[in-house]
């Protein structure tokens, strides 16, 4: 994901409410970070490969995993950002 990319789609995400930022998790890689509210969070998109997936994190740790979105390598950006807003993270650990 290129840095303008992600940056709109965290502004769609922020227009549903959804308090997302850009992700840089590393030189000249985006993605999108969506704090989940138990203390979790989501990483979309970080690891440089086609489609779109996240890794669940908590403390650091990774806690969980949205599969890749079958189909999304060829998402626009609306419906990356309607994918994001719709996903099921499952259950904090521990509940």
């Amino acid at each position: 994901m290129e840095e303008r990319e992600a940056q709109r789609i965290a502004d769609g995400l922020r227009k549903h409410g959804i308090m997302a930022a850009v992700a840089r998790p590393a030189a000249f890689r985006f993605g999108i970070r969506v704090p989940l509210g138990d203390g979790r969070e989501a990483l979309w998109d970080v690891d440089g490969a086609a489609g779109l997936e996240a890794q669940v994190m908590a403390n650091g740790v990774l806690v969980g995993f949205v599969p890749q979105i079958p189909g999304s390598d060829r998402f626009t950006e609306e419906q990356t950002v309607e994918a994001i807003a719709r996903a099921d993270y499952g259950k904090p650990p521990g509940t």
